[in-house]
């Protein structure tokens, strides 16, 4: 890995320098070599283009530069003047030398070819991983679209079948308290009670059917739905919610707007529950290329290693913004309370 840091910038080189720039080093070497005698051994600096060729150029350029290198010693140490005994002490002094660099240039390319095949398995591995997140991605917004879909439908049912039967029958003991109270029949007044909680029960009904399938594109979309929100949790309870929208904050992807309203169904939850918040604000506002959602509460704000910082709330929103390719932030003001941000494109 520290060969290839630093062999890294010749990468950018083109082919014909980076094969000039070991043969640059060899003549260089002999030139200093020639220069200072053949008293001093400069053999070992030809290894730096050996080694450079090695790695950059391949096993037979760098036996051609491992070649040069040797006769450039060679000539350097005869025309420094250089007297042998025998004709055999520079021809095995050479082939000592040029052994030496067969080795070095074996175990460099070797090096190399495993660090190139190394590259090829991350790059591989890379590619296999980035397919396998961006499957799974496609997964869970399929899931969560299933799941919204399931939820919308069981709405509908609850509205289409269940409320209307229970209108029928509403309607059907309104009648008959009304023959009762015709005829003087005591028991009116207990079929008064009847009809009454039946009509809680439609009433009932009406708002579970609403919670499940809480957005009509159509009729309003998402503006609609977070108005009619915060409608119902300041009738619910002591909390007071309040909903401003700012600018064209029309979310025209019917997915983007659910998962929208789901956190900040949570966010709100969240600010009652854990924070015991007595007063929430919900904006929906433009943002660069998308919308922003915020929800504020005064409320007391996030403890650390509790049920609000790291519950499983949090995470849910978080993981509804990220399939919207958006971003979450979760932040304690200074002032006391907490701000649930989320920013998404508008598709």
């Amino acid at each position: 890995m520290t060969a290839d840091l630093i062999m890294r910038p010749f990468r950018l080189w083109p082919t014909w320098l980076v094969r000039a720039f070991p043969i640059g080093i060899v003549v260089l070497v002999g030139a200093v070599d020639f220069a200072t005698g053949h008293e001093i051994l400069l053999s070992t600096f030809y290894l730096v283009a050996v080694a450079f060729a090695a790695w950059t150029a391949g096993r037979r350029f760098a036996l051609l530069v491992a070649i040069l290198s040797v006769a450039a010693w060679l000539l350097g140490d005869f025309a420094a003047g250089a007297v042998y005994p025998r004709a055999l002490v520079p021809a095995w002094n050479a082939a000592i030398i040029f052994a030496f660099y067969l080795v070095v240039i074996a175990l460099l390319a070797r090096l190399h070819d495993m660090h190139l095949d190394l590259e090829r398995r991350v790059q591989a591995r890379t590619v296999a991983l980035t397919e396998e997140i961006a499957e799974r991605e496609r997964l869970e917004r399929e899931i969560l679209d299933v799941g919204e879909r399931e939820r919308r439908r069981v709405g509908r049912d609850l509205h289409d079948t269940l409320g209307q039967l229970l209108t029928g029958t509403a309607l059907a003991g309104q009648v008959l308290t009304e023959k009762l109270a015709a005829a003087s029949i005591e028991e009116a007044e207990e079929a008064t009670k009847i009809v009454a909680l039946v009509e809680e029960a439609v009433e009932l009904t009406r708002r579970l059917a609403r919670g499940l399938d809480p957005i009509e594109i159509e009729a309003g979309g998402l503006s609609q739905g977070l108005r009619e929100l915060a409608l119902q949790t300041s009738r619910l309870g002591p909390t007071c919610c309040e909903f401003e929208a700012g600018g064209d904050r029309t979310v025209r992807d019917r997915a983007t707007a659910t998962h929208l309203y789901r956190i900040t169904q949570e966010a709100i939850s969240n600010a009652i529950k854990h924070g015991r918040a007595r007063h929430i604000q919900i904006r929906l506002e433009e943002a660069a290329g998308g919308v922003r959602l915020q929800v504020s509460d005064d409320g007391v704000g996030l403890r650390k290693n509790g049920a609000h910082s790291e519950g499983m709330g949090l995470r849910i929103m978080s993981h509804r913004a990220a399939v919207m390719g958006g971003s979450f932030r979760i932040r304690a003001e200074a002032a006391g309370g907490t701000t649930v941000s989320c920013e998404v494109p508008n598709p």
